[in-house]
């Protein structure tokens, strides 16, 4: 029996895997976060959040010990181990953020043509989408659904806060884990990461996948070019070029 076009075109399909970063690419909800950074860091240190690091590309949990150094509030002798103490931490901040998902809608936003931008990506033929975000899980999962973003991405293949491992290898496990959950072979030549700091820009290098860059957050057009970030966006609001610079 001779393969109908359908089944040729099924067969040359490219399936690429697109990965996004989740804060200041596609929502922004700084307020809401930073409230429960605060609630959270108070509730396991016993000590007010005064100062606040840098947190462009930094996960959940290197904003929490940064967060100890910069606020003076390391345990002292016969308190909880490093690994205890993150534990407690990522049990505070999911509840803290938990009992904030209401203000998500009202305080935060989704930023200028992330919606679209999904969703058209989403209709290119073999594209799984999913997140590389430095933000722990659950809370993940809830700034996507606030504004009803995490229809277009697989988030059971993404890499969180609440893993142990840099997001250069999160996005090589993704790769992997992709690939066995779609019986398809992906590579770090059919991937790309969207996001919008040069730190993420340096784990795309790390993992050999290219990095779409989105001048959205801390880090400049410029900056973002010179970290490797290949093409480099102003924003997500011109969704032909976003699905075009992904096609690529």
């Amino acid at each position: 029996m001779r393969d109908t076009p359908d089944d040729i075109r099924r067969r040359h399909v490219i399936h690429r895997l697109i990965l996004w970063n989740i804060d200041l690419t596609l929502v922004d909800v700084a307020r809401v976060s930073r409230d429960a950074y605060a609630e959270a860091f108070r509730r396991v240190t016993g000590r007010p959040l005064v100062a606040l690091p840098q947190l462009a590309g930094a996960s959940d949990s290197e904003i929490f010990f940064e967060s100890l150094a910069l606020n003076e509030a390391f345990p002292g002798p016969g308190h909880a181990e490093d690994n205890d103490l993150l534990a407690r931490y990522a049990t505070e901040l999911a509840a803290a953020f938990g009992a904030r998902s209401e203000q998500l809608a009202t305080q935060g936003r989704p930023l200028p043509g992330a919606r679209e931008a999904l969703a058209a990506v989403s209709r290119l033929p073999g594209a799984i989408q999913t997140v590389i975000t430095g933000t722990i899980k659950q809370n993940a999962a809830q700034k996507l659904h606030a504004f009803g973003l995490d229809k277009y991405l697989d988030l059971g293949i993404g890499g969180y806060g609440s893993d142990v491992y840099p997001k250069g290898t999160q996005i090589v496990r993704s790769l992997a884990i992709a690939a066995e959950k779609y019986s398809v072979q992906f590579t770090p030549g059919n991937a790309v990461y969207v996001a919008d700091s040069v730190r993420d820009a340096a784990a795309a290098n790390v993992a050999e996948v290219r990095c779409l860059g989105v001048a959205t957050g801390r880090s400049t057009i410029s900056e973002l070019r010179d970290a490797g970030a290949d093409p480099v966006l102003a924003d997500l609001a011109d969704t032909s070029r976003v699905v075009a610079a992904i096609s690529r």
